[in-house]
């Protein structure tokens, strides 16, 4: 049986990361090459003419017309931070190769920092790669389903109604061959058509093709301008039903994942971060090598996050 292509990927070795990124030298480059690709440019008054100062430990740039300083870290996800850049870089290999994810805890043993430390560094990465899938839409024909985070508490309602389950929205578009593409994974409200709506006009691109259980709520991807073909299931198991086979992968995939890295975390708080991360690794799966470095830009361009903010629940769920 022929290996998978991409499955069998080498992708960026421990050796390669460190020969590119083991200084601070070489961190403080990459990232400036990542905020300003044609050089420093002020963010007050747009000018290129500058100075670097030296007197903190890391660059501060100073406009020549305006006198505005910023530093290196300034509006990123690192601002504020007192870790070396290179602690922050390892942070970065280490949550874009890992396949599964990686729990706070092996973070805080990889890096030699606290838990509360590893912990907010992989949620404000994990924030940035969110913000970065919330620009993409899917197209084409789409295989949606709904699912669950959580399970049922003990004495609890079960199924659709329990109170310990997080609803999202699984969605993946295939190739003109009937390959994944891209998948999305999105808490919603609860599955009503008003939810759905809003979900599809986010994140559908008009003129797909959706193809769902027939669950009621599911016939508002009409009203993005979508085409609806709705199969009903009747009990029949996954593998007799081709028309959602992907989708039933991606979920089956996402299970393994968390279920292998975590024991538990705060479904109805992280679920979004939580889910980005799984479908911002699976949207790159074609070249794992070049993972580290996306992961770089969308961090260089994720907005500050206060400790309060990174902790604050997610306001759909």
């Amino acid at each position: 049986m022929a290996q998978n292509r991409i499955q069998f990927q080498a992708g960026m070795s421990m050796p390669e990361f460190l020969a590119q990124y083991g200084t601070e030298a070489q961190c403080e480059a990459a990232l400036e090459r990542v905020r300003w690709p044609d050089g420093f440019r002020c963010p007050r008054c747009g000018g290129d003419a500058h100075c670097v100062l030296r007197s903190s430990p890391r660059k501060v740039f100073q406009c020549n017309a305006c006198r505005h300083q910023a530093s290196l870290i300034a509006s990123t996800v690192m601002q504020g931070t007192k870790l070396p850049l290179t602690t922050w870089f390892l942070a970065i290999y280490l949550v874009s190769q890992a396949k599964t994810g990686i729990a706070s805890l092996a973070l805080e043993r990889h890096l030699g920092v606290s838990y509360p430390t590893a912990w907010a560094l992989k949620h404000k990465l994990m924030q940035a790669m969110t913000e970065r899938e919330e620009r993409y839409t899917l197209s084409g024909t789409v295989q949606l389903d709904d699912a669950y985070l959580g399970g049922e508490r003990t004495g609890g309602k079960a199924g659709r109604g329990s109170e310990n389950k997080v609803p999202f929205v699984a969605a993946v578009s295939l190739t003109d061959a009937g390959r994944p593409l891209r998948v999305k994974l999105t808490p919603v409200a609860g599955f009503s058509f008003q939810a759905i709506t809003e979900w599809a006009r986010a994140y559908l691109t008009p003129g797909s093709t959706v193809h769902s259980d027939g669950l009621a709520c599911f016939n508002a991807v009409t009203m993005a301008g979508c085409r609806h073909q709705p199969t009903v299931v009747a009990g029949r198991k996954p593998k007799d039903l081709p028309e959602f086979h992907w989708v039933n992968t991606v979920l089956g995939n996402l299970k393994t994942s968390l279920s292998g890295s975590y024991h538990a975390f705060a479904f109805s708080k992280y679920a979004p971060r939580y889910l980005a991360a799984f479908a911002y690794r699976f949207n790159r799966r074609f070249d794992l090598a070049a993972l580290p470095g996306r992961l770089l830009v969308a961090a260089a361009h994720c907005r500050p996050l206060p400790a309060q903010s990174l902790r604050l629940a997610d306001s759909r769920c």
